[in-house]
């Protein structure tokens, strides 16, 4: 199943309600389960983002879906990365022959 790394900050709202954020958590993971994937860890992180989110989704459209889930809530903006495993960077580099 694909991976994918969301960055996500608080917004205001967000941060407003930052003792609400492991419930918060808890739906997301509950509503990612129900697309068919899986939130793998969660880092709550210094610097330029707030959490780092890990993810499997079976599809780029779950993902997208979830992102969006994610953001109607109004507390979090995310960045998404899609993720490559070692095994498919070696074959991607090994194509470039």
């Amino acid at each position: 199943m694909p991976t994918y790394i969301a960055l996500c900050n608080w917004t205001d709202r967000g941060a407003q309600q930052v003792k609400e954020s492991p419930q918060r958590v808890d739906l997301a993971r509950k509503a990612l389960a129900e697309m068919g994937g899986e939130l793998r860890t969660l880092y709550m992180t210094l610097g330029d983002y707030d959490l780092v989110l890990v993810y499997e989704a079976p599809d780029d459209a779950v993902a997208a879906r979830f992102m969006l889930l994610l953001g109607q809530l109004g507390t979090v903006r995310t960045r998404t990365l899609k993720a490559f495993p070692e095994a498919a960077y070696r074959e991607i580099i090994h194509s470039l022959r």
